[in-house]
């Protein structure tokens, strides 16, 4: 028999019966008497639903509001063991038969007394039971906050997160409760691990899909647990149909860095918004484009370009007018732009929509005053492009990096997602400032084909670290790009403790080492601040961001960030996303990263 406690309008049991899943089995549904009620007529109203349900000769007695043969549907209130005890022992219920309790976003709700009685009460009267959990973790990280805010708003507080906050509490509280056997794992644990890869295929082609970053993250704040008792032999669904290696978090951090609201910047216009792209145009001088947010209080896609300038020590904020006569900027997300002289950038790819991408290159001209006291226009001009190097704009969530080779300026454009291929690994050099495609040779192993990584230039060529692989799992490798004098070479750049795999993070060289400035991982324990890699020894270190000073919880992913040598400073800017279930969640201003502790010369 099923028991699902706090079932509400779920159809589990139509869906099992429809495609001849139940023989043999009873479903015993309890929710609050109105909601049962509620349930109730519905099922009578539907014919279809009265029909697989079958005759109904109990149905509206008392707590019993649907009785079938099979089905049973209880108004009871779960906190009321007794009650709920005697209604179902009324409907049938035998304790002394293999039992599965469903409890889908339900214990969340009670008081942990009364939740905990309720897994101890099923633990003691089932002899042989199996008790599935799918509920929230993780509440204290940035998107853990937004999610219980959300949740708040609803006036649904999460009432079990402060005592039961992370995978192995939960563990420990059905152990503790008379469970003899208790698994436990977080979503995207559960659909790389469990998810037939058919199956996962399937999904991942149902619509186009883009937002990786809010569906990894929703994935690590929700877990399912599967605890039981006198099964023979031991028994747990959670199984895993594959084997997916599992990457240790951060050994432990380093230390900390600290974060803080740039003064003078409140309410900074459109500085709030994520998938964007930011450019040091010159020192002091940073200019924003692009991305999704917010603009005269609507979140659309960002038309407008934003200058931020530092002045007397302070930095400032302007929106910038776009000389755009055919309106070809095209409102893109998830390019790169790349600042090739005091006057000149050049802008790379994105998309719109995923299903809309496409959008060419563009070159960006402002004049060398161009500041946030001064804020001349920007015009935009399309590229022409040769054929052999439209292929290299068609993409998005890319990398394109300034290089040499025999002394000549290169843009080295690396990986990303376009309309075909939802993952890219090739690349295109391209000559400046004319934008030809050249061929060079590349030897070495090519690097595992991703998106949303980092690309930066050093001595001459690139480093490429993390990114989102083919099997939607982020990567933990770094390459170098290196010069040889015929053409380039990959080489692995080998760090120990192994870098945590992670994407949609920044990154930034400075004197030899790599800054890695947030991302997304699937290690849940903790959210990625900033890492340092020694270039030189591979040694990697984890750096936590000290958000005590911050009023909002600080999103390190879909950011971008400014590396400000002199003051060894990182500047964020942006960063955030807008999650199908809680909605956006932007930064709504620049936060400054004091380095100066960390880089030592």
């Amino acid at each position: 028999q099923i028991l699902s406690l706090g079932a509400g309008f779920d159809s589990l049991y139509f869906r099992l019966k429809d495609v001849g899943l139940l023989r043999h089995t009873v479903v015993y549904e309890v929710d609050f008497p109105n909601v049962a009620c509620q349930k109730a007529t519905l099922i009578k109203r539907m014919k279809e639903l009265s029909a697989l349900v079958g005759d109904t000769g109990g149905e509206g007695l008392g707590a019993i509001t649907f009785s079938g043969e099979d089905y049973k549907l209880l108004g009871v209130d779960l906190s009321e063991l007794s009650e709920l005890e005697r209604t179902l022992e009324e409907a049938g219920l035998n304790n002394e038969i293999p039992t599965l309790f469903i409890a889908e976003v339900v214990l969340t709700y009670m008081e942990n007394t009364r939740s905990d009685a309720l897994i101890q009460w099923a633990a003691e009267h089932f002899p042989q039971a199996c008790f599935l959990v799918y509920e929230q973790v993780h509440p204290e990280d940035p998107f853990g906050c937004v999610m219980q805010q959300h949740f708040s708003q609803l006036n649904c507080a999460l009432r079990s997160l402060a005592q039961y906050p992370d995978c192995e509490a939960q563990q420990r509280r059905f152990l503790g409760k008379g469970w003899t056997d208790c698994s436990v794992m977080d979503m995207n644990e559960f659909f790389t691990c469990c998810i037939p890869e058919d199956e996962q295929q399937r999904v991942q082609t149902l619509e186009p899909f883009d937002e990786y970053e809010e569906w990894h993250l929703k994935c690590s704040h929700y877990f399912v647990l599967a605890a039981s008792k006198g099964m023979e032999p031991s028994w747990t669904p959670l199984l895993p149909s594959m084997t997916v290696p599992r990457h240790a978090g951060p050994v432990g951090m380093a230390g900390s860095v600290p974060a803080a609201v740039c003064a003078r910047l409140s309410g900074s216009p459109g500085l709030r918004r994520y998938g964007h792209h930011s450019v040091l145009i010159k020192p002091g001088v940073i200019l924003t484009t692009g991305g999704f947010g917010e603009e005269n209080g609507q979140h659309c896609r960002m038309r407008n370009f934003h200058v931020l300038s530092k002045l007397a020590g302070y930095w400032k904020a302007v929106c910038v007018t776009q000389n755009i006569p055919d309106k070809r900027w095209g409102e893109r997300l998830y390019h790169t732009v790349s600042c090739l002289s005091d006057t000149l950038a050049l802008v790379v790819g994105g998309r719109t929509s995923p299903s809309s991408p496409g959008l060419g290159m563009l070159w960006l001209k402002f004049p060398k005053t161009c500041n946030a006291s001064d804020p001349d226009d920007v015009s935009v001009e399309p590229v022409s492009l040769q054929p052999a190097a439209e292929a290299a704009a068609s993409r998005w969530r890319h990398s394109t990096t300034e290089m040499t080779f025999k002394g000549e300026q290169y843009l080295f454009v690396y990986g990303g997602r376009s309309a075909l291929e939802p993952v890219l690994g090739d690349w295109y050099f391209l000559h400046t400032p004319e934008l030809s495609y050249t061929a060079i040779a590349v030897e070495g192993p090519v690097p595992e084909s991703r998106h949303s990584h980092s690309a930066c230039s050093w001595e001459g060529g690139v480093l490429i670290a993390g990114g989102l692989g083919a099997a939607e799992q982020p990567l933990g490798s770094v390459f170098l790009l290196r010069e040889l004098e015929h053409g380039f070479q990959w080489q692995t750049i080998e760090t120990h403790p192994p870098l945590v795999p992670r994407y949609s993070h920044t990154a930034h060289v400075h004197e030899g080492k790599l800054l890695l400035v947030g991302g997304v991982w699937f290690h849940a324990s903790s959210v990625p601040g900033i890492t340092v890699i020694d270039l030189m020894t591979g040694l990697c270190l984890d750096y936590v961001v000290n958000v005590e000073h911050l009023e909002w919880p600080l999103m390190l992913h879909n950011h971008s960030s400014v590396f400000l040598p002199n003051e060894k400073e990182l500047l964020v800017i942006g960063g955030g996303g807008n999650c199908f279930s809680f909605g956006t969640h932007l930064n709504p201003e620049p936060v400054a990263l004091s380095l100066s502790s960390i880089l030592i010369s």
